[in-house]
């Protein structure tokens, strides 16, 4: 049998071993030290934009992120929150952990990411029926493909409603020349083993001040206050991230930018080699004001053209011994989220029925992409 052609792997630039080498010749095994410093500065210095400096709290995982954003932005039991339903879980499961109720908000065709329309819908709708708007707006950059953040974040300061920016997929996405992260009052990164850098595991909370970043690391370690003894005024959590772990966090800064343009090489090579199949569609970006990373090369299958399905591919990929995967099954569908309110139309429905993930990590080779299509047009 052939290699194994994986879906997305870590992909190590060389240079992580060193900061990781100096974590233990400096003793610093912990969860802080001089590589989580470095590396948050690395981050900051990455996403923020010329005129509007940026701060990061690196912390555990990108859900740990996401809760603690919600925290900091006052979100409590009862409350609402308005949320992406096409997503992976970790977008949803926080709201949840604070007591609140999520309200999925469907997506737009072009970006699959939150339909502003039905995003305002929503809005109006839950005023009416609780007398008070939701408490936070959390789009997603799906895949690297970045939101509709202009209507968005239009619609969001009508309503005078914070946004958190679920950035996990889209670290060096771009929208309108920002990066994504960069717009809400929040962002949300990730560093799991299959995104475009990996810490091992991890994530980092992107901050509009230096005090909300201060805050967020507050929180992140047991909200111990600043006493000689140990103190606690309120609930903490042990979110934050290791020295080790930033260790590869930076180096892995240092090969970012190669990562990303081969994701959007690999994007480039399935749109040519997939163009003349009629049936088989290769997301895109919608416009020039979208630059995704496309951390995932993702394509829809038209059955009633091509005579197999989204699963018959997946299935076929497989038994070739390659790595292929289903799009995010939206959370309005999840048993455990289905009696949360949703705003829809289809359009999530539809793709996720119709999608497909391919193989898409930096450390592929072109002969890699080559058989994964060879194989797609022998099940066709």
């Amino acid at each position: 049998m052939e290699k194994r052609i994986h879906l997305s792997l870590a992909h190590m630039g060389g240079e992580e071993q060193r900061f990781i080498q100096e974590a233990f010749d400096t003793n610093w095994i912990a969860p802080l030290g001089p590589n989580v410093d470095a590396f948050e500065i690395m981050l900051q210095d990455y996403v923020s934009n010329k005129n509007e400096p940026l701060y990061v709290a690196a912390l555990s995982s990108g859900t740990a992120a996401i809760h603690l954003g919600l925290i900091l932005l006052g979100v409590q039991s009862g409350d609402e929150v308005i949320c992406q339903s096409f997503t992976f879980s970790a977008t949803a499961n926080p709201i949840v952990y604070q007591g609140a109720t999520p309200i999925f908000i469907d997506s737009e065709k072009d970006t699959w990411n939150m339909s502003p329309h039905l995003l305002e819908k929503a809005i109006i709708e839950r005023k009416k029926i609780t007398g008070k708007y939701p408490k936070a707006i959390i789009p997603v950059h799906l895949y690297g493909m970045p939101a509709n953040m202009s209507d968005i974040l239009s619609i969001a300061k009508a309503y005078q409603i914070p946004v958190m920016e679920d950035a996990a997929e889209a670290l060096g996405s771009k929208y309108k020349n920002n990066k994504c992260g960069s717009f809400g009052q929040l962002g949300v990164l990730s560093f799991n083993g299959n995104k475009i850098i990996t810490t091992s595991g991890g994530g980092a909370l992107i901050c509009k001040s230096k005090e909300m970043a201060q805050k967020a690391k507050f929180y992140a370690t047991q909200a111990r206050e600043d006493k000689p003894y140990y103190h606690h005024e309120k609930i903490g959590y042990n979110y934050r991230l290791s020295n080790i772990c930033a260790g590869i966090g930076c180096g892995q800064m240092l090969v970012l930018n190669k990562h990303i343009q081969r994701r959007q090489q690999i994007h480039e090579l399935y749109t040519n080699l997939l163009k003349e199949i009629d049936g088989i569609y290769v997301m895109q970006n919608p416009s020039p004001d979208y630059a995704s990373n496309f951390w995932l090369t993702c394509i829809l299958i038209d059955k009633n053209k091509i005579a197999v399905s989204n699963a018959d591919i997946r299935i076929y990929l497989e038994q070739k011994n390659i790595e292929s995967r289903h799009l995010w099954k939206p959370m309005h569908m999840q048993p455990v989220f289905q009696k949360h309110p949703f705003y829809g139309d289809g359009t999530s429905e539809t793709i996720f029925n119709q999608g497909l993930c391919l193989p898409s990590g930096s450390s592929l080779t072109d002969d890699d992409i080559n058989r994964v299509v060879k194989e797609i047009r022998s099940i066709i």
